[in-house]
């Protein structure tokens, strides 16, 4: 073993044993030990920083914004209300998110599949109360086992396919790890069902104090109009889009004030006054097609463009004091609409037009990026935090599905890959206005970026070295004394232990070519072996750095790095357990 190796060896076990640690965060210790790998020369200082444009990280970053977009959408909580309004519990929303990524993960790219169906686990979790870290890591690793079930669906497949063709002449076909891959993905969605506990309730990590203020008690006032989904429906089927969330105090119809009956049926300019959370109003508003209270904000006759929401505190100096908005008029005199108010420990009962502002009350106010700011000024307003308010704002329900299947189709026949097609998706998100300009860097996770980008120069440092051809030749003096099952489970367990430090399409081509010498030199065919390769490749479980679909939840789920070996250690002992003998009945050796 030369120096370099030892070298490497050491880094990487020390900047294991930190993460384990978890006293630093993620970012900082990826870095401290990429400049320690440049400083001891085992990473060149021309690649220190060649991470920053590896394909991973430009895949993450943009499936990161692309998500966000569906998310932002409400597309989401559309389909959920309407296919499962009684998926209530836990397991039963755990279950068919898991069966819903591993389908698609077949079929198409799994981190597009978990960027689809990641916004449904924030509904679900928000629905059950539940933290999104319950639900996150599970899918990610459904997504994973989902991808072994075609050869598309994966990297390591369509590599370790076609090492098949160059070594063996034959490659593999679409469908020829179906078998294997279906066996393993009902195995390991059972596992993740019945042991969805092993994961921990976590919060993400850098919610900022801003973040942490919420306002439960928001009033606003909705009209119905013509194009509402719940005219002509009870108050009961309007308030159930809220997921109980939302409470009406009462209906204006004309000049009669009605009370919130759960079967009073919703008439056309019937104006119902809800109390609840922003998140919830907003819910309520697009789901049902409702209109908020205040005037289209227009410019030169046209829609005003890039209009928001914020929320700010009336302040003791603010001449809004002791007026109601009726008498400020301000949608025709600032070009801004009061959209809600909330006072502390006091339930609102008049229209918005009518209620006399007081200092301390907290109002969400509508109108343009532009324009904003200076009504905040003039009127002493202080705005309560740096969030996103999704309430009044405009969404286009359908363009962020189209843009990610445009993605996902031109990866599948080949048009684009995948790095530039999710770049695109992502772009095209910001064009269309399915997202914000000014939101586009908060939905990409820095911190995630940075460790990535940091990791990979460091983890390439085994290959550079030589370390990885050091790993294969002991392996190669291990297996020639052991039976079939012990040489494929040896190539198997080996397989899913490198991934993490190699990509797993980089592990296939270091692996292949072992797997292939194991058999001949055994006298056994070698199909097996390579599927063996494949799927250790792919079943990368322990950290969240091996896989890009692991790397995508790590900062929404709030997870440390020990959390993935609690849950994926088990996961993978069992796929080990199970792929050994099934492989050899799939794909017999002699």
């Amino acid at each position: 073993m030369t120096t370099d190796q030892i070298l490497a060896f050491t880094v990487i076990a020390i900047m294991m044993a930190v993460f384990i640690w978890d006293r630093f965060r993620y970012d900082v210790v990826a870095c401290c030990a990429l400049v320690l790998a440049v400083t001891l020369g085992i990473v060149p200082v021309d690649k220190a920083f060649s991470g920053f444009s590896d394909d991973i990280v430009v895949i993450v970053g943009s499936a990161l914004v692309v998500s966000a977009g569906v998310a932002r959408s409400g597309i989401v909580d559309t389909a959920i209300k309407k296919f499962f309004p009684n998926l209530n519990t836990l397991p039963t929303q755990l279950a068919l998110l898991m069966i819903v990524v591993a389908v698609l993960s077949a079929f198409i790219k799994n981190i597009g599949a978990l960027a689809i169906m990641m916004p449904v686990a924030f509904q679900f979790a928000r629905k059950s109360g539940a933290s999104p870290s319950k639900y996150l890591m599970p899918i990610a690793f459904a997504a994973l086992l989902g991808g072994l079930m075609t050869q598309i669906g994966t990297s390591p497949n369509i590599v370790v396919s076609r090492l098949r063709s160059e070594l063996t002449g034959t490659p593999f076909t679409m469908f020829d790890f179906t078998p294997m891959g279906a066996i393993l993905t009902i195995v390991g969605i059972t596992f993740l069902l019945f042991f969805h506990w092993l994961v921990p309730s976590r919060t993400k990590q850098n919610n900022s104090i801003e973040e942490a203020v919420e306002i439960t008690n928001y009033t606003s006032e909705v009209s119905v109009t013509a194009q509402s989904s719940v005219l002509d429906k009870p108050m009961s089927e309007l308030l159930k889009l809220g997921d109980g969330e939302v409470i009406a105090t009462a209906v204006l119809r004309g000049p009669a004030r009605m009370s919130p009956f759960p079967d009073l049926v919703m008439r056309e300019g019937d104006v119902a006054l809800l109390e609840g959370p922003s998140k919830a109003l907003d819910r309520i508003v697009s789901a049902g097609r409702l209109q908020l209270s205040g005037k289209p904000l227009r410019e030169k006759g046209q829609a005003q463009p890039d209009v928001i929401s914020v929320e700010a505190i009336i302040s003791q100096e603010s001449p809004l004091r002791g007026l109601s908005a009726k008498e400020l008029a301000l949608s025709y005199t600032r070009g801004v609409n009061l959209l809600a108010v909330s006072r502390r420990g006091e339930r609102l009962k008049e229209r918005l037009g009518d209620l006399t502002l007081m200092a301390g009350d907290v109002l969400v106010l509508q109108g343009s990026r532009r324009n904003l700011p200076g009504v905040l000024q003039d009127f002493s307003l202080l705005p309560l935090a740096q969030r996103e308010v999704l309430l009044g704002t405009h969404r286009r329900a359908y363009v962020p599905l189209i843009i990610l299947a445009l993605a996902m189709a031109t990866t599948a026949v080949g048009i684009a890959p995948v790095p530039v097609a999710f770049f695109a998706a992502a772009l095209g998100m910001v064009v269309f206005r399915a997202i914000p300009l000014a939101d586009i860097y908060k939905a990409v996770d820095g911190p995630i970026l940075v460790m990535l980008a940091a990791l990979i120069p460091v983890s390439d440092s085994l290959r550079s070295t030589g370390g990885s051809a050091l790993i294969a030749g002991w392996l190669g003096d291990v297996a020639t004394n052991l039976p079939a099952w012990g040489a494929l489970a040896l190539i198997l367990v080996t397989a899913m232990a490198v991934t993490p430090f190699l990509n797993n399409a980089a592990t296939v081509l270091v692996m292949g070519p072992i797997a292939v010498s194991f058999a001949t030199n055994l006298g056994f065919k070698p199909e097996a072996f390579l599927m063996a390769v494949a799927i250790g490749a792919g079943s990368d479980f322990l950290t969240p750095v091996g896989h890009q679909c692991n790397t995508l939840v790590f900062g929404p789920g709030g997870y440390k790095f020990s959390d993935y070996p609690r849950l994926g250690l088990p996961l993978s002992f069992i796929i080990v357990l199970v792929s050994v003998p099934a492989l050899l009945y799939i794909w017999p050796v002699r």
